[in-house]
This record gives C-alpha cells, structure tokens and sequence, in this order.
C-alpha cells in the first residue's frame, strides 16, 4: 500500500538559485512518513520519545528528474518495505499535483531500529511492525 502526502513548495525549501535544495527533499519526505504514522494512529510525540527503542535513517538517497520551485504543488507518494526484523526502507516518489504522470524526483530512506542505550539493533516496536504490515 502507498501513502500520498500533499505539499506546496516553499521559499524556505529553495536556495539561492530558486530550486529546492537537495536536502530539504529528505526533509519533505519526512513529513509524508511522520503524516503516514499518523494517518494509522500511531501517536508521533510517544513514538519518538519511546526510550526502549529509536529508528535512525542509516541511509538517504535523491535523485532529481525536474527541479522544483518555490509555489509548486507535489505529492509525495510513499512505499515502505519491511527489509528484515529490525530495518525497513522507503521508497518515495515526488510527483507534480496537477500532473500525477510527471515524477520530479525520487528518493529513498533506510531506517534501522536500534536501542538507544547499547546502540545496538533490536526488533521492530509492535506498532511499526503493524504499519510496515499495513502496507
């Protein structure tokens, strides 16, 4: 299952040049993950309090077909992929709202669950096992 995320370019999310800086598309398709937890009521402010586990992104990629600028319209489309009993990644297409066939750019993140005092991998909390399995 995919997720969809809405989002209007801002002018804080572009640099000099006009475009958006290739780090704030990390950052936006944070915001899809943090809305598609919250869209299966999973509670965001115990979720990344929780002291017995933390889930890192351990990598990020992006890749631009178009640049994207200040008053576009996206969506973000999200996949997630459980990848064993501790990792999961993302795969997230940003594509033009007025036009859902026009990708603009892709990216990927990878999450490892870990414990935040050995710093040491540890299984999946419950209610991520239950959202990767939802989609």
């Amino acid at each position: 299952m995919t997720h969809d995320y809405s989002r209007t370019i801002r002018l804080v999310d572009t640099d000099a040049a006009g475009v958006v800086y290739f780090a704030h598309v990390l950052s936006m398709c944070h915001e899809a993950y943090e809305a598609a937890l919250e869209a299966t009521g999973i509670n965001l402010r115990e979720f990344f309090r929780d002291a017995a586990a933390a889930i890192p992104i351990v990598r990020g990629e992006v890749d631009f077909f178009r640049p994207l600028f200040c008053g576009d319209e996206i969506l973000i489309r999200l996949s997630p992929q459980q990848l064993s009993e501790n990792e999961f990644e993302i795969a997230y297409q940003i594509l033009s709202a007025t036009d859902l066939n026009q990708c603009l750019a892709s990216a990927k993140t990878r999450h490892v669950c870990i414990n935040p005092a050995t710093r040491r991998r540890i299984s999946l909390p419950e209610s991520m096992l239950q959202w990767l399995s939802e989609n």
